[in-house]
């Protein structure tokens, strides 16, 4: 090889080992002013964040928890007076339907002319007539269902039906004087109002005041 290749190569040689080491200095350089953020720093805020966020989590499921079995309770104390209701009012119609058969007693009895009372047939046929009808009560009773005492008693709109007002100087005004029919209780309920006719003063007793 002649003595110019040969100087030629050298500073090929010496040109690319120079390059090299350029470059090297300068990946140095880049290291040293890139920041890698510290591992330490990153778990602190995670763990911070697990910290901070799952309280407020743990505090939100707590007050689903609360309203969810609020709920739930009031929704088996609804379910329970219903099943309730059902069972003792359930029938409420039913019931209101079969008065007519007491009352049809009532006017059947009523129905009887004084005078026939007194053969033995007439008897026994009230008497009869009579047991049907305790026995009917008693019946209507077992299932909660009285009758309202309204005769003499104060008149109450709660209770009462007022169809007339009679006069009347020795019954205190606001008093029921007649049942013209019978009203009916099924337990705590009105099952139907007593239709009565209830005393008032004179007119005359009004002007004089």
């Amino acid at each position: 090889m002649s003595k110019k290749n040969k100087a030629k190569l050298n500073k090929e040689d010496e040109l690319k080992k120079n390059s090299s080491d350029i470059v090297n200095t300068e990946n140095e350089k880049l290291k040293k002013n890139i920041t890698v953020p510290s591992e330490t720093n990153t778990d602190n805020n995670n763990q911070n964040e697990l910290e901070e966020n799952p309280r407020d989590e743990i505090e939100q499921l707590k007050d689903e928890k609360l309203r969810l079995l609020a709920d739930m309770e009031n929704l088996r104390k609804r379910s329970d007076r219903d099943r309730v209701d059902s069972i003792r009012y359930g029938s409420i119609n039913f019931a209101r339907d079969i008065l007519s058969t007491s009352d049809n007693l009532s006017r059947a009895l009523d129905a009887i002319p004084k005078d026939a009372r007194k053969t033995e047939t007439m008897i026994n046929l009230i008497n009869g007539l009579r047991m049907v009808q305790k026995e009917f009560t008693s019946i209507l009773a077992k299932h909660g269902i009285k009758k309202i005492d309204a005769l003499n008693q104060r008149f109450d709109h709660n209770l009462h039906q007022a169809m007339m007002e009679i006069e009347s100087e020795k019954v205190e005004e606001g008093l029921v004087i007649q049942e013209i029919q019978s009203g009916y209780t099924m337990h705590d309920r009105l099952l139907r109002p007593s239709m009565v006719s209830v005393a008032k003063k004179p007119e005359k007793d009004k002007k004089k005041k």
